[in-house]
């Protein structure tokens, strides 16, 4: 007798003790209300990434290629050597032109200083000085020339075409590389006609981003074509990143946001919501401070925290924001309701 008292009353203080554990951490875990906000209504189209900057350089000397360091999909810094040209004709012409210059320039300060002295007329100064400018300008366009031996990338990306070989005959003005920057990207976007007003009013997309295309990212400026396509009647609208590396490159298709008018939605933030067996939902605590698994239909990503859901969840209704959490007050509570 004495031994089923012992066992009743060690029951009865465990399920009160597990039943304050369980209050106290249903207490303390946090919820938020499910909102309803005002926020842009967006129009969300196909689009693709491209290069803001992609150029060509040219030949500006003729000679013959004796050197091509990069290839095709070779990433370059701004002031990497691309291609090398023979220039002994052009270092001959820099050492002719210098000699000139220094032969000039030692004239002008002889003839300089005789001319303080009242020996010479003021015209055989005139002719030194002219001559030694003209050294001076023939010296400088020896160096350009010399320079121009060597083509360098005018800014850092990639190299995307190669037009010349080693060995070839360059003439000036052939093409020599062709490259794109992946410093400034943009996504270009086709618009049907029937919102162009609405976007050009509001001036305001995301560009979705990241492995999923699930990170929106505000579109640091946006410009739309005047005219329209005449065969597909749409806009083609350049949507520019802002600054950083946004994980994408030119050719990628992604996806773009565009506002086009306003409405209520219902929002909760990201961390709350949780996957579990290929179905989405939240977990909800109820008035009494009972956790239950609710399974909803999410709508498109809000800012950088919030999600909008379109089905299974009402305004006010109290979300979990540690999904990890519920599981375990919820395994408790199930727990509980089988020991009464």
């Amino acid at each position: 007798m004495k031994m089923l008292k012992l066992k009743l009353y060690t029951a009865v203080v465990y399920v009160a003790l597990f039943f304050v554990t369980t209050v106290s951490y249903a207490a303390v875990i946090k919820t938020v209300p499910a909102e309803s906000k005002r926020i842009p209504s967006v129009r969300y189209l196909s689009a693709q990434i491209e290069a803001v900057r992609q150029a060509t350089v040219a030949s500006q000397v003729r000679g013959r290629i004796v050197e091509i360091p990069v290839d095709i999909d070779d990433y370059v810094k701004k002031g990497d050597v691309l291609v090398r040209f023979r220039d002994r004709k052009q270092r001959a012409a820099v050492k002719s032109a210098k000699a000139q210059f220094e032969e000039a320039q030692s004239d002008y300060t002889r003839i300089k200083e005789i001319y303080a002295k009242r020996l010479v007329a003021r015209s055989a100064l005139d002719k030194a000085e002219a001559r030694l400018k003209s050294a001076r300008a023939l010296l400088e366009q020896a160096n350009e020339s010399l320079e121009n031996t060597v083509v360098h990338a005018p800014y850092s990306g990639i190299v995307v075409k190669r037009h010349v070989e080693v060995g070839e005959l360059a003439n000036i003005g052939q093409k020599l590389m062709t490259g794109l920057s992946l410093e400034i990207l943009r996504a270009s976007v086709q618009l049907p006609q029937s919102i162009i007003y609405k976007v050009r009013k509001y001036e305001k997309a995301w560009v979705y981003l990241g492995e999923n295309r699930d990170i929106p990212v505000e579109a640091s400026s946006m410009s739309i074509s005047p005219y329209a396509d005449p065969l597909s009647h749409s806009f083609t609208a350049r949507l520019h990143l802002p600054p950083g590396d946004h994980k994408v490159y030119p050719g990628m298709y992604t996806r773009v946001g565009l506002t086009i008018g306003e409405k209520f939605a219902l929002l909760i933030p990201l961390q709350a919501v949780a996957y579990r067996g290929g179905v989405t939902a939240v977990y909800i605590k109820n008035k009494k401070g009972m956790i239950t698994f609710r399974q909803i239909r999410l709508g498109h990503r809000h800012a950088d925290s919030e999600i909008e859901v379109l089905a299974g969840l009402s305004e006010g209704e109290n979300i979990i924001l540690d999904p990890i959490k519920a599981v375990t007050l919820m395994q408790q509570q199930n727990a509980q309701g089988n020991n009464e």
